[in-house]
């Protein structure tokens, strides 16, 4: 039995993506926000915690960052996908009454301005910690309507006014599962390695110094953001997702490269893909390269003939 916190309440898609790789007999605990759900792990009131990191159409969720960057080191032990769409609810029995105030979370806004543009120009949003969050506010009567998963409409027993409300078909959203630090997972062929590297001090090629580590050792990046360290404004770190496993050469030496030019570098864990992509590489950059090399330069090292 695992114990799992999760960004909550009840009815969020996050409740729905942890429900893909929990079983029956886990614990599922609903917090309130992202941090909260974090801290549960920090603090061991769970051993897992699952929260959103991006959105295919909105971008990232710069809480969770922001978490994993800067607060109490936490990795990452596996990712899970989840199609997403929305549904704009309202109280059984109130499907005529006026709309003036619609509750949702920022990035399902986002995905639904159209929709909300051309049926309701003139609403208020009020913005929520989650869509499951506005789904709950709205069955106490706290406002006119919520947008928020299908699921939701059951969990609160509400109606469902319009579903499929998204702007874009196929919108996805990446949740991340994360615990206390621990012994890595071995590499399953198809991983990704996540890390924050933070520059001691800005200058002109900073950030080429730092891709260049990847390239040329041939690793892939999937994911490069910037983000504040909060010590002062125009102080940045990166937060990057690469093709590949700590436990592979050019993974592992790429971050030791990565280590020698930066302030500081933290590793927020290497984990199965949600997609199962296998990362690329040439000749040039398989382990077996890097380990040829090196046994190379241990042999001239000690004066052996080669």
């Amino acid at each position: 039995m695992t114990r799992y916190a999760y960004l909550g309440p009840v009815g969020t898609f996050t409740e729905a993506a942890l429900r893909t790789i929990s079983s029956n007999s886990d614990t599922l605990t609903p917090y309130s926000n992202v941090t909260a759900a974090l801290d549960a792990v920090r603090t061991g009131n769970a051993e897992r915690a699952l929260v959103p990191i991006e959105n295919s159409i909105e971008g990232v969720v710069a809480r969770t960052l922001d978490e994993l960057a800067i607060g109490e080191p936490l990795v990452i032990y596996n990712e899970v996908t989840l199609p997403v769409t929305f549904a704009l609810l309202v109280s059984k029995g109130k499907g005529n009454y006026p709309i003036k105030k619609i509750a949702t979370h920022p990035h399902a806004e986002a995905q639904c301005r159209t929709f909300i543009a051309k049926n309701y120009p003139d609403v208020e949003i009020i913005t929520t910690s989650s869509t499951a969050a506005a789904a709950q506010a709205l069955a106490n009567n706290e406002f006119d309507a919520a947008i928020a998963s299908p699921n939701a409409a059951e969990t609160y027993d509400l109606l469902a006014l319009a579903n499929n409300i998204g702007d874009n078909d196929g919108a996805v959203t990446r949740f991340v599962l994360v615990g206390k630090p621990g012994v890595v997972p071995a590499a399953t062929g198809f991983d990704r390695t996540s890390l924050a590297a933070f520059i001691g001090a800005d200058h002109a090629g900073a950030l080429l110094e730092v891709l260049t580590e990847f390239s040329v050792r041939g690793v892939n990046l999937t994911f490069i953001q910037s983000r504040p360290t909060g010590r002062e404004l125009g102080h940045y770190h990166f937060i990057i997702d690469a093709e590949g496993h700590i436990n592979e050469e050019r993974v592992g030496d790429a971050l030791m490269g990565l280590r020698r030019i930066c302030e500081d570098v933290r590793y927020l864990g290497s984990y199965p893909r949600a997609d199962k992509v296998a990362p690329t590489t040439t000749p040039a950059t398989a382990d077996s390269s890097f380990k040829e090399a090196d046994a190379w330069l241990a042999a001239v090292r000690a004066g052996e003939k080669i």
